[in-house]
């Protein structure tokens, strides 16, 4: 009699023989791709005709084969989906193996801002010390050649820095010549045509690190990107029903009394695709219009807004249901962007307003274009609604100098709650409106169809309709209107007829 099957080792020999045949590289990359790959590789390493070494995988009983598949996907359902862009906004991408490391150098001043300030005071503090050093050692070496380290203390003798005697009174007086301190003690004198030379570079070359410094460390300093910190975002964003139609929103707002000054947010959706021809794009974003055409995109941020995003035909989330929502592979990305409000321009502002005027459609790199509309309107129309300064007219370009900042933050599938809206967290208080915080995050769950936007446009476009209405009731209703105007056409003949019968009579009478 044979022994029961144990199911439990058949499985685990079953993996053990597959891990002794596939090479261990192979092994650990077929790991590290996605569930679903793994199992299309295994069937295509069964169908692979073209491979001169087969490859035969012991056979299972029945229920072993048909628990394989249950556990892989098990463990796609808990895999989670990564991130391209992390909650508090910064991106989730390394790059890696980059070997044009010059190009960081040829743009040095922007590879100083952009690093750590632990780097940057590092930079900072062995850049100074390392130009005194090194100038110290050069008026080292000049009293050294010269002989002065032979006469210290001979009256009768003129050095060319009074009071060197020696690397580090030479590093002092460098220290003082760069920094301009002038203590008095160690000076220079017109014997040393050499030491002058060297005091022009010193002075030249002091100058213009000096420049290059503190100007690094004022950007470093004056960079807002601290003031993202208190633009927040909404946990979730919610799909619900406004106006009639179906809309995305999300929550945005701003816990300073400084407000951001040509405020503006932008959407995109972040989802691999593949095209007609079989190219695999990952990561492919799609615009996600938030009141672009209608100018919502741009905010006055003073309390909390909710920005909307309305589903229609050029929407991605078109065909998207609330039971087809959660398998989605998707990623919803927001950026508000605006100037600190300290900060600002006034050309900037001024630039905006032109635009505004001639339409968003006109390029925002290129004022010329911008001002030569408003010049022609003027010779059309004769005068111009506004007189333009001459500083403006005489610009070509205009360069944004305001402080830019920026807020980002991302929802997956899961942080998208379909059938529910925010809480309202503004209140008219005696004299004054009071936004409450604690109700940011808080939605409450409202009645929202769970069909896609398609299928409710369908389901509108047949309401519209006679219930009973097909193809053969509308032949049939053709028909109908046709005999009926056939036998109204007969009775009017026969009263047409019956009027001539009559009028014979009366004749022959």
């Amino acid at each position: 009699m044979n022994p029961p099957i144990n199911l439990g080792e058949c499985v685990n020999d079953f993996k053990k023989r597959n891990r002794d045949i596939v090479p261990l590289g192979e092994y650990k990359k077929k790991s590290a791709l996605p569930c679903h790959a793994n199992v299309l590789e295994e069937d295509s390493m069964e169908q692979d005709i073209e491979s001169p070494v087969t490859i035969h995988q012991p056979k299972l009983p029945k229920q072993a084969r048909e628990d394989l598949p249950k556990n892989i996907n098990k463990e796609c359902a808990k895999r989670k989906i990564q991130r391209y862009v992390r909650k508090d906004g910064k991106c989730n991408v390394h790059h890696g193996n980059v070997r044009e490391t010059y190009r960081y150098l040829t743009d040095i001043f922007t590879t100083l801002v952009d690093l750590k300030w632990r780097f940057n005071l590092l930079i900072f503090v062995m850049v100074y010390t390392v130009t005194w050093l090194f100038f110290g050692m050069i008026w080292w070496l000049i009293a050294y050649m010269r002989g002065d380290m032979d006469h210290i203390g001979d009256s009768t003798w003129t050095p060319c820095v009074s009071n060197l005697n020696g690397f580090v009174s030479a590093f002092l007086f460098s220290i003082e010549t760069e920094t301009t301190i002038g203590y008095g003690y160690r000076v220079i004198t017109d014997k040393c045509p050499e030491g002058i030379i060297l005091l022009l570079v010193q002075s030249v070359l002091g100058s213009i690190v000096n420049a290059f410094m503190v100007g690094c460390m004022f950007v470093k300093i004056s960079q807002p990107k601290k003031r993202a910190e208190t633009l927040v975002f909404s946990t979730n964003a919610v799909i619900s029903m406004r106006d009639g139609k179906l809309c995305l929103m999300f929550r945005v707002g701003d816990l300073r009394n400084s407000h951001i000054v040509e405020a503006s947010i932008r959407a995109k959706l972040i989802k691999s695709k593949q095209t007609k021809e079989g190219e695999f794009i990952p990561l492919n974003q799609t615009d996600i219009n938030v009141g672009y055409y209608t100018g919502d995109d741009r905010l006055f941020l003073v309390s909390p807004l909710i920005i909307s995003h309305e589903i229609n035909q050029q929407s991605p989330f078109w065909e998207i249901s609330k039971a087809q929502l959660p398998k989605e592979e998707l990623e919803i990305v927001v950026i508000l962007e605006g100037m600190v409000e300290a900060t600002g321009n006034i050309s900037y502002t001024l630039y905006k307003l032109l635009l505004n005027r001639v339409g968003r459609d006109q390029d925002a790199s290129d004022v010329t274009k911008v001002i030569g509309r408003l010049e022609d309107e003027k010779d059309k129309e004769g005068n111009c609604q506004a007189p333009l300064p001459t500083s403006a007219l005489s610009t070509s370009s205009i360069s944004v100098t305001g402080m830019t900042c920026q807020a980002r933050s991302s929802y997956i599938t899961s942080e998208i709650l379909w059938g529910y809206r925010f809480t309202p967290v503004l209140t008219l208080e005696d004299g004054f409106y009071e936004v409450d915080y604690n109700s940011f995050h808080e939605t409450y769950e409202t009645n929202t169809p769970v069909y896609s936007a398609k299928e409710l446009a369908e389901m509108a476009s047949r309401a519209q309709l006679p219930l009973t209405w097909s193809v053969s009731s509308k032949l049939d209703q053709h028909a109908e209107l046709e005999t009926e105007e056939e036998e109204k056409n007969q009775d009017d003949q026969n009263e047409r007829n019956g009027d001539v019968a009559n009028l014979e009579n009366e004749s022959k009478v």
